[in-house]
């Protein structure tokens, strides 16, 4: 029988983060989860106290008969990443699973008018987000490649194909896919898998706020809402498919996925794929230039 994985979600105090380190958990995995709220909410949403920190995370996941262990850590300073990847080294002796979700939301994103006319923090998406991403990944792709094994992912969605949030989101969004599908071709003969993946509308601390003051923007789509443990459970099907590699540097759906894979939501629900409304995954042009 196959070890349990051991699995990194960064960003994991609230939000997809949090749902998806409770999905991989529910599977077995022990789960490294890390953030910058480690016992305290401090971020504010619309005037109201932003819930999740690291330890509640931690808690619910042991609650619920998992492993968590939980890191302190602001992936916008590198060395303390490095430092995430040393002791999940020094600890398991190895990684299976790192789900890059970790980002800066900024509170105005969702407000109307132009990109110019917002605050100019909303690009802080592409340091604590896409360049973080990047440092992650690098850092276990080593740890990977000499165990020839492994799955990196992307918390991606279809504001990389449409408009969604305005310039910097998207931004964010393409590079996210960018990056599977570049890490994919390096690590091809490596047995590691780099998967970028679209989630649909996700049931989060965040979204309550947003549809108390904003529920009439995004009723519809809410309706049929994805829990983040969903998604979770959808990446812990990835990375034990033998076959993982055939998909290595696709961006994929994870409502598809989960058909594909027979994972149901809460009640059985089979949450839709957005595909002909908002956009299909971009399908990278097989030319290499070295």
């Amino acid at each position: 029988m196959d070890k349990p994985k051991v699995a990194l979600v960064t960003g994991a105090s609230r939000g997809a983060g949090k749902g998806i380190a409770l999905g991989l958990a529910a599977e077995a995995a022990t789960v490294y989860i890390t953030g910058r709220s480690k016992s305290k909410a401090s971020a504010t949403l619309r005037g109201e106290i932003l819930r999740g920190t690291l330890d509640e995370t931690a808690e619910a996941i042991r609650a619920a008969g998992g492993n968590a262990i939980s890191i302190e850590c602001d992936h916008s300073d590198d060395a303390q990443t490095k430092a995430v990847f040393d002791r999940i080294a020094d600890e398991q002796g190895r990684l299976d699973i790192l789900v890059n979700n970790a980002a800066v939301i900024h509170e105005n994103l969702i407000d109307p008018g132009g990109f110019w006319e917002k605050p100019l923090e909303l690009v802080d998406i592409l340091d604590v987000g896409l360049r973080t991403a990047y440092v992650a990944s690098y850092h276990a792709a080593k740890m990977m490649v000499r165990q020839q094994s492994g799955l990196i992912t992307f918390t991606s969605s279809f504001g990389s194909a449409c408009y969604m949030h305005g310039p910097a989101y998207g931004a964010q969004k393409v590079g996210y896919d960018k990056l599977a599908a570049d890490m994919g071709v390096d690590l091809e003969n490596e047995g590691v898998a780099a998967i970028s993946l679209w989630l649909g509308p996700q049931l989060t601390e965040r979204t309550e706020i947003v549809l108390r003051h904003r529920g009439e923007q995004y009723d519809d789509f809410m309706a049929s809402a994805e829990t983040p443990e969903f998604n979770g459970r959808i990446i812990h099907a990835l990375a034990a498919d033998p076959a993982i590699m055939e998909k290595s540097g696709q961006t994929l759906v994870t409502a598809e996925v989960a058909v594909e894979y027979g994972v149901t939501d809460r009640g059985g629900l089979q949450p839709p794929s957005y595909r002909e409304q908002l956009g299909e995954p971009r399908i990278p042009h097989p030319a290499r230039v070295i």
